[in-house]
This record gives C-alpha cells, structure tokens and sequence, in this order.
C-alpha cells in the first residue's frame, strides 16, 4: 500500500521552503528531489508489473521484481547522494542526504498509516492481504 499521491508535492513544497528559509544548498534538494521523484516512478512501474504478474499466477516473479526494485531505489538514493557530495561540495550531500531521510520516513510513516486504515482497500482486513471477493 502506498502513502497518498499528494504527500510528494506537499512534501517537495516543504522541503523547498526549508531550503530557501534556511539557506541550504539548491543543488542538493535539485539532487534529491530528482533522486526521490525517480525512485517513486520506478516503485509505481514495478508495482504495476507486478500486480499483472501475480494476477498471471507468476508470485514468485512479482516477489522477485519488488525485491529487486526495492534495494534499486535505495541504491539510486544512496549514490545521488554519495555523488553530489563527492562532485559537488560536502554540504550539498549532507542537505540532500537529510531531505531523503525525511522524505522517505514520512512516506514510510504514511504508508503505515494507510495500510492501517485501508485508505486504498487493497485486501484491508481480509487475511494474507486476499481481496474481498
């Protein structure tokens, strides 16, 4: 289950008035924005893949792709990071490392929360996460 399709925007807005309020470095929220925004296109690429893979029957496959995409993204993160910092200047890095780690702890405290509520009815309070027939 994934956080609402709002919380990005609201969460790129935010963090761009920190930014600006604050006076951090640009190119490091240009870097994690761009590193967040694509890991998020990926995540909902792949959860549509495998959710055609699993309606195939193919659990395994779907398994597979969602593991694979997961530790990919996190990589991507990572390496935006690493790289701004080491290309760039170390304060950029740091400023695109901390935007990351808030965004991706919001998002992962919005998916609980949804998958806690059903917000999307996606298998909410049926066992093993079946959907309701």
């Amino acid at each position: 289950m994934s956080p609402p399709k709002l919380l990005d925007p609201l969460m790129l807005a935010a963090a761009l008035a920190v930014f600006l309020l604050v006076g951090w470095p640009m190119l490091g929220f240009a870097v994690a924005a761009a590193a967040w925004l694509a890991q998020r296109a990926a995540r909902g690429l792949v959860a549509r893949r495998a959710a055609a893979e699993l309606a195939a029957g193919n659990r395994q496959k779907a398994m597979g792709m969602t593991a694979a995409s997961t530790l990919g993204r996190v990589w991507l993160m990572t390496l935006s990071v690493l790289l701004v910092g080491l290309l760039a200047n170390r304060e950029d890095g740091l400023a695109a490392a901390l935007m990351l780690t808030a965004f991706f702890t919001v998002s992962l405290a919005a998916a609980g929360i949804a998958h806690l509520l059903g917000s999307e009815g996606e298998g909410a309070g049926q066992p093993n996460g079946a959907p309701a027939s």
